[in-house]
């Protein structure tokens, strides 16, 4: 549900630019600061899950992002948008993300990043249903019946989470809310720092491949929904598929690096697509390096994480950090495309040159745990 939610932002955003008028890049900033309410709330969930709380803090996260969706289907003007959307939904989500990935990480050592990568399925099964949810019920009932149903199936596979999860490990009531101390590691805080220029970048195909492809390539609307559908469709497969691998012969954080590399050249051949053809070439191959990416991401912190009654506070830390980061990424795309009338080769420039940087200092975590060894599995 919960990253399901966030990467199904560019239906929305093309509603709310074709049909309501909003200028595109004030509405990109609902789906920044959604995404970044999503981060922000993680250091707070991860530490009431480590507590105990898990049940509780899920239900309160999904009532109010189930509350966002209804009121964001009455929303008329902007700033109700705003307020139902971007708060709203972005800080349900986030109290709903953090307890089930920590609960999940403790019942695995030997298959992990295996684990995590199924559960990360989720994600790529919602940013497919929801888009092509809304899509087509919004031409038979109407955008706002539309946002309705898509709240009732995100609260149907709420319930069904909530009943099924439960903490193994005994809570962690006493301690800090902020492990600060976890900084002083320098794998730790090099991950921290590469995550932050990682997610500074990671939404802008997410938010803007429908754009492109109709302002740039000619598609049509309906056309434009299918790439973010098939980028996020690739995710299914690849995200399995790179757990194993990951647990079987590299390790998660090899791999993750790998499948960035991939992911910062794809974007600096985005700037090479000019066909139909070629936009649908981009996706799959985005979609699939993208989706090993983002599958591995959480293995690769947990493997630098020894103590796992501290998963949830450590990663939410990382996460509340890249929240700052997500809020600003897709407003900077807007901002060069608009300030280079229309024209995406900057944009994508920066895009591709963002991953890559973030791909120097994750090597750079890596060197920090492994030393130079280059086949060491890590």
């Amino acid at each position: 549900m919960t990253w399901g939610y966030a990467a199904a932002f560019g239906v929305y955003q093309l509603y709310y630019v074709e049909t309501l008028g909003l200028p595109a890049s004030q509405v990109s900033w609902i789906g920044s600061v959604q995404i970044f309410f999503t981060y922000a709330i993680c250091a707070v969930s991860g530490r009431l899950a480590d507590a105990g709380y898990t049940r509780v803090t899920v239900a309160v996260g999904t009532f109010l992002a189930v509350f966002g969706t209804f009121m964001t289907s009455l929303a008329k003007t902007y700033w109700q948008i705003f307020l139902a959307q971007a708060v709203c939904i972005g800080i349900g989500l986030g109290v709903t993300f953090m307890p089930a990935i920590s609960i999940l990480s403790s019942y695995f050592e030997k298959n992990r990043a295996f684990a995590l990568a199924v559960s990360a399925v989720g994600t790529s099964v919602g940013s497919v249903s929801f888009p092509a949810m809304i899509q087509h019920l919004t031409a038979r009932i109407g955008f706002p019946w539309a946002v309705r149903c898509a709240g009732f199936l995100a609260l149907a596979m709420a319930v069904v989470a909530n009943v099924l999860l439960k903490p193994r490990l005994p809570p962690r009531k006493s301690g800090p809310l902020l492990e600060l101390k976890a900084f002083s590691e320098l794998p730790y805080l090099l991950f921290s720092m590469a995550a932050f220029v990682y997610f500074y970048a990671l939404y802008f195909v997410f938010f803007y491949i429908n754009s492109y492809a109709r302002n740039i390539i000619g598609f049509s609307n309906s056309d434009s929904i299918n790439l973010l559908i098939i980028t996020n469709a690739m995710g299914i497969p690849m995200r399995p598929i790179a757990g194993f691998i990951a647990d079987r012969w590299t390790g998660p954080i090899n791999l993750f690096i790998a499948a960035l590399t991939v992911v910062f050249a794809v974007l600096y051949s985005w700037t090479g697509v000019t066909t139909r053809t070629g936009m649908y070439v981009f996706s799959v191959v985005y979609g699939l390096s993208i989706g090993a990416n983002q599958g591995l991401f959480v293995a690769s912190l947990t493997s630098l994480t020894k103590d796992p009654q501290k998963m949830g506070v450590r990663f939410g830390m990382v996460e509340t950090l890249s929240a700052l980061a997500t809020v600003a990424g897709a407003p900077t795309a807007g901002a060069i495309i608009d300030h280079d009338h229309g024209n995406y080769f900057w944009a994508q420039i920066w895009g591709g040159t963002v991953m890559a940087a973030a791909t120097v200092i994750f090597v750079s975590c890596r060197i920090s745990v492994t030393g130079w060894r280059f086949w060491a599995k890590v």
